[in-house]
């Protein structure tokens, strides 16, 4: 059987990226990737290969294309049930859908400032709308955390794709120093401890791509 084949962009900065591979790489998957870097030249021109989107991820299934994050989290937790990368209650599949949909769909303050980059420490004085997105994020995971405490250290207890969904937030406040509290700070080192993860971040670190845009501070 062919395996997966999951389009990529740098490592260093792309936070949708790194949000699919580290859950299939956590559900223990096997598939090959791609990386296309992103803002060179080629880079629409490639990616249209793949997809009519021309954004990354794309991932590929035989003769299935599946672009977006959230669509290809969403494709695999059903189609590998046996990786529980969703809440067996109906009522946790529901909150989970809902916050990584506020993911996928808000926050623009904090991602539009505080980009992904995993090879710098940037100091930065927060401005306001930034704050309200983190203080709105830590709130999230202590619900979360609270509420779960007892069947495990992840979000909903086990790895779930809410998880995967929130990994680049964590590397986020990593780079920019945010205070996050004792819950928060220890749910940010489970993601940060994760074997997937760690193995992610020696992968950027290593590349020598140049996004200006995540640069500039």
């Amino acid at each position: 059987m062919e395996k997966m084949r999951l389009i990529i962009g740098n490592k260093n900065y792309s936070s949708w990226s790194l949000r699919p591979w580290l859950a299939m790489k956590v559900a223990g998957l096997d598939f090959d990737e791609e990386i296309i870097p992103l803002f060179e030249p080629n880079t629409k021109t490639k990616l249209l290969t793949y997809s009519p989107v021309g954004t990354v991820p794309v991932l590929m299934d035989g003769e299935l294309t599946v672009s977006d994050s959230l669509a290809i989290l969403e494709y695999i937790a059903e189609k590998y049930p046996e990786a529980r990368l969703l809440p067996q209650n109906p009522s946790d599949r529901a909150k989970l859908r809902s916050i990584c949909c506020e993911m996928h769909s808000g926050f623009f303050p904090m991602r539009g400032t505080l980009h992904m980059n995993m090879r710098k420490k940037i100091p930065l004085k927060i401005p306001v709308d930034v704050q309200a997105n983190v203080d709105r994020i830590k709130n999230l995971w202590q619900t979360c955390r609270l509420e779960n405490a007892s069947k495990g250290p992840f979000l909903f207890g086990h790895f779930t794709i809410a998880d995967a969904m929130y990994a680049p937030v964590v590397s986020r406040f990593k780079t920019y120093g945010i205070d996050l509290g004792d819950i928060c700070e220890e749910y940010s080192r489970t993601i940060l401890n994760l074997p997937e993860m760690q193995a992610w971040y020696q992968d950027a670190l290593k590349e020598t791509w140049i996004i200006k845009q995540a640069e500039i501070n």
